[in-house]
């Protein structure tokens, strides 16, 4: 979560600022502005600025593997709790088999049917059935609301980075 809350928190005027350098010739103050904003966009133009002169192939290229990179670093942990949203209600699932196999061996025990004897079982049957689902679905929220979180950030790095060729592409650069 700290990584994509600090990826979305980047300067809302850093591709402005690179236009800026860029028409005013000043490139090693546009790699410098990249260097000090550490953001996945901050990276991939950084990689970009430090290509200018090449063809704008091996531009794209360059930005396009930095993006690779770090949309990676974005999702690492996120399928964690795709996982855990997936078996947090089985766990839960195999705790009320466990209350049901407890109620019968205390029956089989006592060989006698009192509430005394299932209730013990169904409050392990009730309480792991509980907590597994809530637990899954609180992993499953959290995962969506992730992934939308990563989705908008990628977005955006396509959009600044096309907006970053289609300025070196400008007549006259």
């Amino acid at each position: 979560y700290l990584t994509i809350r600090k990826a979305t928190k980047t300067e809302s005027n850093l591709m402005l600022q690179i236009k800026q350098y860029i028409h005013d010739g000043r490139l090693d103050n546009a790699i410098a502005l990249c260097k000090n904003n550490n953001s996945p966009l901050a990276r991939m133009l950084e990689k970009g600025l430090k290509r200018i002169g090449r063809p704008i192939k091996d531009i794209e290229a360059a930005i396009e593997n930095i993006g690779k990179l770090e949309v990676s670093k974005l999702e690492k942990n996120i399928g964690i709790l795709g996982i855990i949203a997936g078996i947090a209600p089985m766990l839960g699932f195999v705790g009320t088999i466990i209350g049901v196999i407890t109620i019968f061996h205390d029956v089989s025990i006592k060989g006698a049917i009192e509430i005394g004897t299932i209730s013990g079982g169904l409050y392990t049957k009730m309480i792991t059935s509980a907590t597994g689902l809530i637990v899954g679905i609180i992993a499953y929220v959290l995962y969506h609301i992730l992934n939308n979180m990563v989705e908008r950030i990628i977005l955006r790095m396509e959009t600044d980075s096309i907006e970053f060729i289609d300025l070196l592409e400008e007549p006259g650069k």
